[in-house]
């Protein structure tokens, strides 16, 4: 049962991938978006709640950790990319499993039997075919730091999420902790960023000199041609509640699949949500496999039947 919800877990984030994907083609403010994700998993997550009654216990709090380390994961994953190469940052992005299943060997004392082993192998192996498919050098490791921040901090998120469940948490309560302390978090780089931004435009205003603008008299500077308009607050905050049903529908799977499957392998599975991405990419956007996409794409494939066989 656990790879049913494992596997569709995996569906839900491949969908929020690809909304994140189109979003990113969009003149939008990130953090306002993601504050929008984390703010409609936290109101569904609290009405749904209030409709079942599931308790509130000690282990729930280890939500506001997975809150925590969710926020540093997408806060270095966008780092990454903004500083880095994206190809190398979406290959630390597939590798969350590797750290899931060696620290919960040391935590937890968990193994996996050989053939669990070898399609773990086999399926990390198709992600990594997939997320190297662009060119990544040792000469171009830029913002490799960020991508492995990254990769560490959603291991940790997916072990808080298995510790729950050790602890034998309920599955919206402790969902409720996390979206509130990723919303207070991502709602406060917004209000950082804003700030940074208001103080900048403001020294460059100042630094003006009178007079030096072309215009006519009380007319408004013209704007560039050619530049979209930058999403407004409502629209921008709305998307990202819209966004974040997928986001919060995945979580809800999550936890069941941690409480029956093995912690490491249900990680595996939910990092195959790659594959959708890459589906969307090549059957919407028209995008072409290059022969070691299609060959990771295959491999992970195979590997997912053997985990399924030996499940």
């Amino acid at each position: 049962m656990w790879f049913a919800f494992a596997a569709a877990s995996a569906v839900c984030f491949g969908l929020r991938g690809i909304l994140y994907q189109w979003t990113s083609q969009r003149p939008i403010d990130r953090n306002l978006l993601l504050l929008g994700v984390y703010l409609s998993g936290t109101v569904i997550a609290a009405a749904i709640n209030m409709i079942v009654g599931q308790p509130w216990s000690d282990g729930c709090w280890v939500g506001v950790l997975m809150g925590l380390f969710s926020f540093i994961s997408n806060a270095s994953m966008y780092r990454g990319f903004a500083v880095g190469k994206a190809s190398l940052i979406a290959m630390f992005t597939g590798l969350p499993p590797v750290v899931v299943v060696i620290l919960a060997y040391f935590l937890w004392n968990e193994k996996l039997n050989t053939w669990q082993l070898l399609s773990f192998v086999v399926i990390i192996f198709g992600i990594l075919m997939i997320r190297y498919s662009n060119d990544i050098s040792l000469r171009n490791l830029q913002g490799a730091q960020w991508g492995a921040l990254t990769m560490v901090a959603f291991g940790i998120t997916d072990l808080s999420s298995k510790k729950a469940t050790m602890l034998g948490a309920e599955t919206l309560p402790t969902l409720c902790a996390m979206y509130v302390t990723g919303t207070l978090l991502f709602g406060l780089s917004w209000y950082i960023g804003k700030r940074k931004q208001a103080a900048t435009e403001a020294l460059v205003a100042a630094a003006a000199e009178p007079g030096a603008s072309t215009d006519r008299p009380g007319s408004s500077p013209a704007l560039p041609t050619g530049i979209p308009a930058v999403w407004g607050f409502s629209r921008t905050l709305l998307w990202g509640m819209v966004v974040g049903l997928t986001n919060i529908s995945g979580m809800m799977l999550v936890m069941p699949a941690f409480r029956l499957g093995v912690t490491g392998l249900v990680s595996v599975v939910i990092a195959m949500n790659v594959v959708f991405v890459l589906l969307y990419a090549r059957f919407v956007l028209k995008e072409r496999f290059s022969r070691l996409e299609v060959s990771g794409l295959t491999c992970a494939l195979i590997g997912i039947i053997i985990l399924r066989l030996a499940a």
